[in-house]
């Protein structure tokens, strides 16, 4: 059981009234997305949030004088709330709520809006003020609606703090409402996943609506002009060579920011884009994904204490997953790609993803894995166009440094895959560095590593089949120093944008069925792995495109 705040906010009464599943998320585990709705109620909200009036004593010496914005509070009943407004009439307060939409047409105000303001009703008399009713405002429709504060009503509200706090002390949250209407509505349905938890416990049979947000507008920066800056004026980022601004977005319409080689980003610009959740990525100029900033660490703290957990005592069965689901996808990009026979490596990669599926051990998986990865690389080279000039003739995996173009574009494209799971994993409330399969050795980012298993095949070898076959990329893109390979400016920027291209590819999800981009595959996937861990569902299902 976990400890409660001895104060309950009384908009959290209205969170647990709508879904208690909602109420503990937002509450106890502080995790918050905005959504439509969400930033127009603030909007509505803006004048009284400045506050302002006079809140004294209600009297005819010092009566209330339609204050705004005030925070009251009883420790008595173990509440507090900030009220829109308080209005003075004939001795007596009337606290005022704003909202956005219309009122109901059986009542004044739906049930969790009645219980928010009874609540701040109950604070306001614990105080010692005369009040018997409130009133609340509807900014779309411009009219009034009044709730009189009687026993029944304020009793409703007692009970149901007592029964919030039992939930709030829990140190599992309730499930998810059910094929509820309310749920496409909330801004928190990308974080709950309502119907895919259920779907995953049994709880229905019937496949997910499709709930999970839009994917944003706002896209990646990547930065690879050398010498350049990055600085904010007028809430745009400015990117600038020899001080004459080349590129020019909006703050909004970036969702990271990635910088390449000698590459300078202002002070300023770091806290605008903390202060916006805009993770900043640093690669090396040969293209190392070598280091990542954001603003301040989720509050899901739950989370990292079962990762920790599941890290030490049961990463087995999420690793055996992982490794089924790379191992499945390989098998299927080599089927839909190869211009020659390769039944011998299908066949193989078949038998060898059964036995990872049923191993006792991280050894044999590795082992496993190991033998997967020699048989398909093996048979890799059948998949890219014939070249004439051999610029593409591959022979196996080599890495530090790639020795061929083919394995410098793999190692690219996995530097880009493990940095978008890695402000993913971060921004859920993972520790991206704290892994089930991949040990976490030598700063690795083990747990991206391991999200980043089953999508290997199918984001970044599938963009660099398309991007040799389709000649996106040439022998001209590459420079070779000292034995290795590395991608030349124009070249990477080619590849990068394939790559952005393939997270913008929209498929059906083979598990629930409706059509969804790679981009918020990632953070869905590894939202899986977080229920997974904190015991929601029975257990993690890859994404598998076969």
């Amino acid at each position: 059981m976990t400890d409660v705040p001895e104060l309950v906010p009384a908009r959290m009464v209205n969170e647990f009234v709508y879904c208690p599943r909602l109420f503990y998320l937002e509450w106890v585990q502080s995790r918050f997305e905005d959504n439509a709705d969400t930033v127009h109620g603030r909007y509505v909200h803006r004048s009284v949030d400045q506050g302002g009036g006079s809140m004294g004593v209600s009297s005819e010496d010092d009566p209330v004088r339609n204050a705004r914005s005030v925070l009251v509070s009883s420790e008595r009943l173990g509440l507090i709330a900030k009220t829109d407004i308080v209005e003075g009439l004939d001795g007596k307060v009337v606290p005022v709520e704003v909202k956005r939409g219309r009122p109901p047409k059986h009542g004044p105000a739906w049930e969790p809006e009645l219980l928010q303001l009874a609540a701040i009703g109950l604070i306001l008399r614990d105080e010692g003020y005369d009040c018997d009713q409130g009133q609340f405002y509807f900014a779309s429709s411009r009219e009034r609606t009044t709730v009189e504060f009687d026993d029944r009503l304020m009793q409703r509200v007692l009970d149901v703090v007592e029964r919030l706090r039992h939930v709030a002390a829990s140190d599992d949250p309730p499930p998810p409402l059910v094929d509820s209407p309310k749920c496409p509505r909330c801004s928190l349905v990308g974080i709950c996943l309502p119907d895919e938890t259920n779907f995953h416990t049994g709880r229905v049979d019937k496949a997910p609506r499709r709930l999970t947000p839009r994917d944003s507008a706002a896209r990646p920066l990547y930065v690879t002009e050398q010498g350049a800056r990055l600085g904010v004026s007028q809430r745009r980022v400015e990117v600038k060579v020899n001080r004459e601004v080349v590129r020019s977005d909006r703050l909004i319409d970036v969702s990271q920011i990635n910088l390449s080689g000698n590459v300078q980003v202002s002070t300023q610009l770091l806290h605008a884009a903390f202060r916006e959740d805009i993770p900043v990525c640093w690669f090396s100029y040969g293209g190392w994904f070598s280091g990542i900033a954001h603003g301040m660490p989720s509050k899901h703290v739950e989370l990292r204490r079962r990762q920790v957990a599941v890290a030490a005592q049961a990463g087995l069965p999420l690793a055996r997953q992982m490794v089924v689901g790379k191992i499945r996808n390989s098998r299927t990009l080599l089927m839909r790609n190869s211009r020659e026979p390769v039944e011998a490596a299908v066949q193989q990669l078949k038998d060898l993803a059964s036995k990872a599926g049923e191993t006792d051990s991280i050894e044999s998986l590795l082992g496993l894995e190991g033998a997967a990865a020699r048989s398909y690389f093996g048979s890799f080279g059948s998949m890219l166009k014939d070249d004439r000039l051999g610029t593409f003739d591959f022979d196996g995996r080599n890495r530090r440094p790639p020795r061929d173009p083919v394995n410098c574009l793999l190692s690219f494209l996995y530097a880009l895959l493990v940095k978008d799971l890695t402000a993913v994993a971060l921004s859920i409330g993972f520790d991206p560095y704290l892994g089930v399969y991949h040990r976490p050795r030598f700063g690795r980012p083990a747990l991206a590593l391991d999200l980043a298993e089953e999508f290997r095949p199918i984001i970044a070898e599938s963009v660099v089949i398309n991007a040799v076959n389709n000649g996106e990329v040439t022998k001209s893109g590459f420079v070779i120093r000292a034995g290795g390979v590395a991608l030349e400016q124009s070249a990477r920027r080619a590849v990068i944008a394939s790559y952005e291209r393939r997270l913008d590819h929209e498929i059906t999800h083979p598990t629930y069925g409706y059509k969804i981009t790679y981009r918020r595959v990632l953070e869905v996937q590894a939202r899986v792995l977080a229920a997974c861990m904190l015991g929601e569902i029975p257990e993690y299902v890859p994404f598998t495109t076969r």
